[in-house]
């Protein structure tokens, strides 16, 4: 697979990573099987997608546990991307960026992965409690010790900032200016699809400016762009589609003209078997040469079929008409 980079310090990966999420959290329980989940990432490794993204939040502890099991056997061939600073508890996620408790979650994602060293240690969110220069300061230290090889952020959620007229990201942009001035940063994970390109604003361009990569969460719209939903068929109360916005079926089926476009492409493209879903990423990858979508999945087929985006070719015809789609519907527009 073609390999991108990350950060100033070179950081090489495959150019579509592995979102390790839905194995273990968010999304349809009754689906998470670990010994499909432990094949689905054996499978990413096969495929030259090297980029195993999780947190300890997820489960909790679960996910990372489950990618141990992979990484005592195949470490060196895996890029390994956790987070830290968000605590679940009984109906309720808190953060938490005191230095000593950074510290002290880092040593246990190490065990739960079965590794010496985390290749990016991602800040989930900053704690408003705490100055996130002292929580970066504490991350840099592990840096420093040899226990993480580099540090992402990842862009604040804050959907509320259309409705106060504030740019989506302009939270996160601030919060890289503060840590900035205490260690590099390498990365940035934030929401960017075809129906979600509100990074491309300010966000994406910022980390171009400096060296730093972008991983593209989301790109395939929570399953959405894939075009295998159905509008009214409902999800399980844990999955967080269930209370998702664009996932009512209202909005699903007001939305099914973003799909019909990525499929018009797909069906330009003239090899046989190129899917919305390909088209989506592929859209994503010509963002920038630093960009690295990461679809979550937990089947091993799905893994095949994003790694397989890397060979789909826009036109600039494509992106023409991709840019030109209908803007996402949903109740927080």
């Amino acid at each position: 697979m073609e390999r991108r980079t990350i950060g100033a310090g070179a950081l090489a990966v495959g150019a579509v990573g592995l979102g390790c999420m839905p194995m273990s959290w968010a999304y349809s329980g009754s689906r998470q099987r670990g010994d499909e989940s432990l094949r689905t990432v054996h499978r990413a490794l096969d495929l030259g997608v090297t980029l195993l993204d999780t947190a300890d939040m997820y489960g909790p502890f679960t996910n990372e546990l489950l990618l141990g099991r992979v990484l005592r056997e195949r470490r060196a061939e895996a890029f390994v991307s956790t987070k830290v600073g968000l605590l679940v508890g009984d109906q309720h996620i808190v953060a938490n960026g005191r230095p000593g408790y950074v510290k002290r979650a880092c040593d246990a994602s190490l065990r739960r992965l079965q590794a010496d060293v985390i290749d990016l240690y991602q800040l989930h969110r900053a704690d408003p409690e705490v100055p996130v220069e002292e929580t970066w300061g504490a991350m840099a230290e592990l840096v420093q010790a040899g226990k993480v090889r580099a540090l992402g952020l990842c862009a604040v959620g804050a959907r509320g900032g259309r409705r106060s007229g504030a740019r989506l990201h302009d939270a996160t942009l601030r919060q890289l200016q503060r840590v900035q001035q205490v260690f590099p940063v390498s990365a940035v994970q934030a929401e960017l699809s075809v129906w979600s390109p509100e990074a491309l604003e300010a966000l994406l361009p910022w980390c171009a400016d400096r060296g730093v990569g972008f991983l593209a969460a989301m790109p395939l719209g929570n399953g959405f762009l894939t075009g295998t939903l159905t509008p009214g068929e409902g999800f399980e109360p844990d999955d967080l589609r269930a209370r998702h916005p664009r996932f009512t079926a209202e909005m699903m089926a007001a939305n099914q003209p973003i799909v019909a476009g990525l499929r018009r492409v797909a069906g330009r493209q003239g090899g046989d078997g190129v899917t919305a879903a390909q088209v989506a990423l592929a859209w994503v990858l010509a963002q920038g040469p630093h960009v690295v979508p990461v679809p979550g999945t937990k089947q091993g087929r799905w893994v095949a079929e994003n790694a397989g985006a890397v060979e789909v070719r826009l036109t600039a015809e494509d992106l023409e008409e991709l840019g030109g789609l209908p803007a996402a519907r949903g109740s927080w527009d």
